[in-house]
C-alpha cells in the first residue's frame, strides 16, 4: 500500500467481456476421480464433488447436481457466507429499499427463483443430502493429494473440485480512507445490512462509480429521499455499453429524481471528522463533496486465491478453463465468475460478470461432468438492470442488453415511453439494447444478437418508433434464414 499514489482513479462497476487475443484452449485428455471413504486415509473427509463458493454459481450447480441424482451424499459446498446460495443482484435493488416500500429479504430469493426454479433454502440443501459447510473458507489446496483446507482447520478429500469462488469488490485503500466507518461496499447480504443502518440515519450520500452498482444505489437511496450525488471518471453514466446520447436520457431521469452527477472525477481521498466517521470526499480537482455515508462500486476481482496454482489468465483475470470449464488440472473446474472460457461466438476469451452466466455456466459445466455431453459452452453475452421499482416510484425502469456493443449504434426512440440502441457492425447486427419493452420484444433480442442479420441502417435510422424499429430487425431475421 505504501506505493500508492494520493490519487486513486477508478473504474466503472460495469464488467462487459474483457477481451484477449482471439484463441482457443487446446483439447486435454481429462481424468475424473474420486476416492471413496473405505479406500482413503481421509475416511471422515471423502467428497465425491466439492463447490467452493456460495453463490449463484454454486446454488445452480447444486441444482443441477440433484436433477441427475448426484448431490444426495457425494456432494459438499463450502462457503464464507452464513447464508445458502442466494440470487446475489437483489442486494444493490430491492434489497435496498425502505421497510415501508416492501425491501427483499431472505429466504425470498435464496436460488434458484431468479432463473425460475425452486426456492433452495437451508432446508432444501438437508433434504437432498447436500453437505454445506457454513463460515469457513477454503484457505489451502494440495492438488497432489486432492485435499484442501479450510479456515477452521478442516481437512477435505475430494474427488472433483468445481471453483466458484466468483469475486470480491474492489476497495479504496485504507490509507485514503477506504475502511472508514460511514464507507460501504457491496457484495453480501451484511454489506447491504450494514449499509441500510447507514442510510437509515443517513443525510447525504456519496456513491463512488457510475456503473450497475452506482446506478442502482443511487435509484435505490432516491426512495430514502436522501440527498446523493454520483461521482464517476468518465464522461457519462456506464460507458462501457451506453453511447453519450443513451446515458444522457438516463441522467435526466436520475436528475428529475434529485440525484447529483460530478463526471469526469478523481478521488484524492475521503476525511473523517473527530470520531473517525466519513464527513467528505476530497477530489483531485481540491474541491470536496460533504457526505456522511459513502458507497463505493468500483467493479470487483476474480477471486482467484487459493487456486491461483490452477492456472490464470493474466489478461482478463481469473481461472482459465475450456468450453466445458474444465481447467489445466485433471478433475478441477471453474464456473461464473471466476472463470476466463472461451467465448464461442466471438472467438475470444472472456470472463463475464453477470449473473445470467453464474447460472449457465454452472448448469453446463455440472452437466458436462455428469454425462456424456459434450457440447462448449455458446454463451450470447446478457446483462440487463432494474432501478426505481419501489411501491411510489415515477416510472420503473428496466433494461436489457444482448451481443456485443460494436460498430456504430443506432438510436431509435425517445425513451419515453421507450428507447432502443442497435450496434451495426459491417451491416450486421452485432447488439441491441432495449429499454421499457413488451415481454415479446424482449425475447427477439436474443435472437436478433445470435443471428447477427445484415440490417438495413438507413431503415433503422428513419424508423418513427421503436416498434417499427424492431419490425425492421426482425424482418432482416427471416430474410437471413430464408437464405
Amino acid at each position: 500500500m505504501a506505493t500508492m499514489p494520493n490519487t486513486m482513479p477508478f473504474k466503472q462497476g460495469l464488467s462487459l467481456n474483457r477481451i484477449f487475443s482471439p484463441c482457443s484452449i487446446p483439447s486435454r485428455s481429462f481424468r475424473r476421480s474420486f476416492v471413496s471413504a473405505s479406500s482413503s486415509s481421509f475416511a471422515n473427509e471423502s467428497r465425491e464433488y466439492v463447490v467452493v463458493g456460495g453463490g449463484n454459481a454454486a446454488g445452480y450447480a447444486a441444482r443441477t447436481f440433484v436433477e441427475h441424482g448426484q448431490a444426495n451424499g457425494k456432494l459438499c459446498i463450502v462457503t464464507k457466507e452464513p447464508y445458502a446460495p442466494y440470487e446475489r443482484p437483489a442486494l444493490t435493488k430491492a434489497y435496498l429499499f425502505p421497510l415501508d416500500k416492501k425491501p427483499a429479504r431472505l429466504p425470498g430469493f435464496h436460488t434458484c427463483v431468479g432463473g425460475g426454479g425452486e426456492r433452495q433454502t437451508p432446508d432444501w440443501y438437508k433434504e437432498q443430502g447436500i453437505e454445506m459447510l457454513y463460515e469457513d473458507p477454503v484457505t489451502g489446496v494440495d492438488i497432489e493429494k486432492q485435499t484442501l483446507t479450510t479456515n477452521s482447520g478442516k481437512l477435505l478429500k475430494y474427488g472433483t473440485l468445481i471453483i466458484a469462488t466468483g469475486c470480491s469488490a474492489s476497495r479504496f485503500p485504507e490509507k485514503i480512507g477506504g475502511s472508514l466507518p460511514g464507507v460501504h461496499y457491496i457484495r453480501n447480504v451484511a454489506d447491504a445490512d450494514s449499509l441500510i443502518s447507514s442510510l437509515g440515519k443517513a443525510k447525504k450520500l456519496v456513491v463512488v462509480g457510475g456503473g450497475y452498482i452506482g446506478m442502482e444505489v443511487a435509484a435505490a437511496a432516491v426512495a430514502w429521499k436522501l440527498d446523493t450525488t454520483i461521482i464517476f471518471p468518465e464522461e457519462h453514466l456506464l460507458s462501457r455499453l451506453f453511447t453519450p446520447s443513451l446515458a444522457q436520457k438516463y441522467e435526466q431521469l436520475y436528475q428529475d429524481n434529485g440525484v447529483k452527477f460530478v463526471k469526469g472525477a478523481k478521488i484524492k481521498h475521503l476525511e473523517s471528522g473527530p470520531d473517525g466517521r466519513v464527513t467528505a470526499v476530497k477530489l483531485e480537482d481540491g474541491s470536496s463533496i460533504e457526505t456522511d455515508t459513502v458507497v463505493i462500486g468500483i467493479g470487483a476481482k476474480p477471486a482467484v486465491s487459493p487456486f491461483d496454482m490452477v492456472g490464470l489468465n493474466n489478461t482478463v483475470g481469473g481461472i482459465e478453463v475450456d468450453g466445458q470449464f474444465r481447467t489445466s488440472v485433471p478433475g478441477i473446474f471453474a464456473i461464473g465468475d471466476v472463470a476466463a472460457f472461451p467465448l464461442k461466438i466471438y472467438n475470444r476469451i472472456a470472463r463475464v460478470e453477470h449473473v445470467d452466466h453464474a447460472r449457465k455456466s454452472a448448469q453446463h459445466c455440472i452437466k458436462s461432468l455428469l454425462t456424456a455431453h459434450t457440447h462448449t459452452y455458446d454463451y450470447l453475452p446478457y446483462f440487463y438492470s432494474r432501478v426505481f421499482e419501489y411501491e411510489g416510484s415515477s416510472r420503473k425502469v428496466w433494461w436489457q442488453f444482448f451481443g456485443d456493443n460494436v460498430g456504430e449504434p443506432v438510436e431509435v426512440g425517445n425513451f419515453d415511453p421507450k428507447v432502443a440502441t442497435f450496434w451495426i457492425d459491417s451491416g450486421k447486427l452485432k447488439g441491441v439494447l432495449l429499454e421499457s419493452g413488451s415481454p415479446e420484444e424482449f425475447q427477439l433480442l436474443p435472437k436478433l444478437a445470435r443471428s447477427q442479420p445484415s440490417v438495413d441502417k438507413a431503415k433503422l435510422q428513419n424508423a418513427s418508433s421503436v416498434e417499427e424499429a424492431l419490425e425492421i430487425a426482425q424482418a432482416s431475421l427471416k430474410i437471413e434464414a430464408a437464405v
